[in-house]
């Protein structure tokens, strides 16, 4: 009861964000101008400020484990190559970048850390799953992304340089490539920058979900409501399925495979609709997947690790 009580602790906040952004959106608060522009700001600003931030205090050296971080990776490229091959069963060619996305990418920097202090009182693993998978997730879709992006027709060389150019200048690419280099050459992160940093980054998660909210289109969501349920179910329970007993199987134990079911099996993250609306995408599938993913997660996670914490390896 605890766990179940924690995991709504936990996900349904993100569901009611969502919806108060959508009331605002009702009430005149919001309209499209302001959610687009909220959605830019987090795209270009807040989250590749929260992902600089998570790796520079990850202090990986401390809890460095190649063949863990080498694990996630390696896991999450294969649910990166099942997401695209799922994805041609969809005619909508520009939907097909959302359904990848959507698909394999967690919110494991934002519920992975908080789960792992919640059970552990440390988050350190989490920290291995972020160097391991959070990178590829972002290059997996600005690749997704730009390729079947609105107007553009198979690729070609002009499409490829266009794709090349948007991942050497995707904001959240060159967040994450400044924390690892902050990183590996341990320059020091004073109090005042430290506190700076954490402010601008606090911004990424309230106001990425309120602009999703307000940006939100029940209709439209009407009309793609399959692929949001086949990317839910890939998401929160066939990847999960797949990868967290093998994690199991290879030794994977305690903090650790806690971290892995996060990474797998939390929801899609709210950088998801972000990003499809900041790289030109409809993003209603996005949101549809990350509402769905959100208020679903916290009957499958507590499910996972209710099973795992009975075997006693967690």
């Amino acid at each position: 009861m605890d766990d179940l009580i924690y995991c709504l602790n936990a996900t349904v906040p993100i569901f009611l964000l969502m919806v108060l952004g959508a009331v605002f959106r009702r009430i005149g608060f919001f309209d499209q101008i302001l959610a687009d522009r909220l959605n830019s700001f987090v795209f270009k600003v807040s989250l590749p400020v929260m992902l600089f931030r998570d790796l520079v205090e990850s202090n990986f050296f401390a809890v460095w484990d190649l063949p863990f971080v080498l694990f996630c990776f390696l896991v999450s490229l294969l649910s990166i190559f099942i997401s695209a091959a799922i994805s041609k069963a969809i005619r909508n060619r520009p939907m097909r970048g959302e359904f990848v996305q959507a698909s394999y990418r967690s919110s494991i920097a934002l519920l992975g850390t908080a789960f792992l202090e919640n059970i552990y009182g440390t988050a350190g693993a989490a920290s291995l799953v972020i160097i391991g998978a959070v990178p590829l997730y972002n290059v997996a879709a600005v690749i997704a992304l730009s390729l079947t992006s609105p107007g553009q027709n198979g690729l070609d060389r002009a499409a490829l340089k266009r794709a090349l150019k948007g991942i050497a200048t995707n904001p959240i690419l060159l967040g994450i490539v400044a924390g690892l280099v902050w990183t590996l050459l341990r320059i020091p992160f004073p109090p005042i920058l430290q506190k700076t940093v954490s402010s601008v980054s606090a911004t990424a998660t309230p106001l990425g979900l309120m602009a999703l909210g307000a940006s939100f289109d029940w209709k439209k969501a009407a009309g793609c409501w399959r692929p949001a349920v086949t990317a839910t179910v890939l998401k929160l329970v066939v990847f999960t399925a797949l990868f967290l007993p093998a994690a199991a199987a290879m030794g994977v134990r305690d903090d650790k495979l806690v971290a892995v079911l996060a990474m797998l099996g939390s929801p899609t993250t709210v950088s998801c609709f972000v990003m499809s609306r900041g790289m030109g995408h409809e993003g209603t599938l996005s949101a549809s997947t990350v509402m769905l993913t959100t208020f679903f997660s916290a009957f499958t996670l507590t499910l996972w690790l209710y099973l795992f914490r009975v075997m006693g390896m967690v």
